[in-house]
């Protein structure tokens, strides 16, 4: 039966997935270019950045995405109701206190990101703290708070770097395949070379698209549950969830690539496409969910 112990795990080994698949991919690449090169020294250059990129991914990867919405630390003082409630719940929780940041977004929404409890930080919205009652505000900060405990903000945020490269890497392979040519070995890697950079680039978007949907969904619902277990008031987040899904304004911020991190999808409800790729399940099941708790 499945426990918040073996989610802990598992979340442990999809990081190990990724990184290592991550790396195999790397050298994959350095090899199609060390061949149509004809240069050993790219596949050498391509296993060293490749352990660069798994190391730096894995230990700086929430700097990053901080970075990329402009979170700006809170302190005790200069908001110190937010820092109680963050305060008194990772207490109730048996977590440290995370780092805390707000990020000046319109858009109710919030994340959590950090390899680890102890290297965790928690970033909440203008646009949240503007709508929410304390009760709903303690809920959504619960919810991330549980995201922490069961090591969900590992896999998602090494996900963000990860993905990105590998889009990239499909772009340069296309910008630079027309400048192959020569001899029969020459045509010959440049075959292969354009082969692999047009799958990669038709590929890149879906890739990217199915490793962030293979984050879960799930982990959505049980931070729900979790976080409404902390605070022991289902309603509060309930009725969050219904303010932010309900409040129709698109992120100023996110970016598809950090979208998963967010309780709620920064872009709005989109149309039936987005739907389909949607990182997060349906708000309504979400609701019905907790107020199910309360019975």
């Amino acid at each position: 039966m499945a426990t918040l112990y073996t989610h802990q795990s598992t979340n442990v080994a999809k990081t190990w997935v990724l990184l290592t698949g991550f790396f195999v991919l790397v050298i994959g690449v350095g090899f199609v270019f060390a061949q149509a090169y004809g240069n050993s020294a790219i596949l050498y250059l391509a296993v060293a950045f490749s352990l660069l990129m798994n190391v730096g991914s894995y230990w700086w990867s929430d700097k990053l995405v901080l970075s990329m919405v402009h979170a700006k630390p809170v302190t005790r003082e200069t908001n110190s109701e937010l820092w109680n409630i963050v305060e008194n719940l990772s207490i109730t929780a048996g977590l440290p206190m995370p780092k805390l940041y707000i990020v000046d977004d319109p858009s109710p929404n919030a994340f959590a990101t950090g390899r680890d409890k102890e290297h965790a930080a928690v970033a909440v919205h203008t646009g949240l703290l503007a709508i929410l009652n304390k009760s709903e505000l303690e809920g959504v900060l619960a919810h991330e708070l549980s995201h922490v405990g069961n090591r969900d903000t590992l896999v998602s945020t090494v996900v963000i770097v990860l993905v990105g490269f590998v889009t990239i890497l499909a772009d340069f392979f296309l910008r630079t395949g027309h400048r192959f040519g020569g001899g029969g070995r020459d045509n010959k890697a440049q075959g292969i070379f354009l082969l692999v950079g047009f799958v990669l680039a038709l590929l890149a978007p879906l890739f990217a698209t199915m490793i962030k949907l293979a984050i879960s969904r799930k982990r959505e619902f049980l931070a729900d549950a979790s976080g409404a277990l902390l605070t022991r008031y289902p309603e509060g987040l309930a009725s969050a969830l219904q303010k932010i899904s309900g409040a129709g304004v698109v992120s100023t911020t996110a970016n598809h690539a950090t979208a998963h991190l967010y309780i709620a999808n920064p872009f709005g409800k989109g149309g039936a496409l987005n739907k389909l790729f949607m990182t997060h399940p349906p708000v309504a099941e979400r609701i019905a969910n907790l107020r199910g708790m309360a019975v």
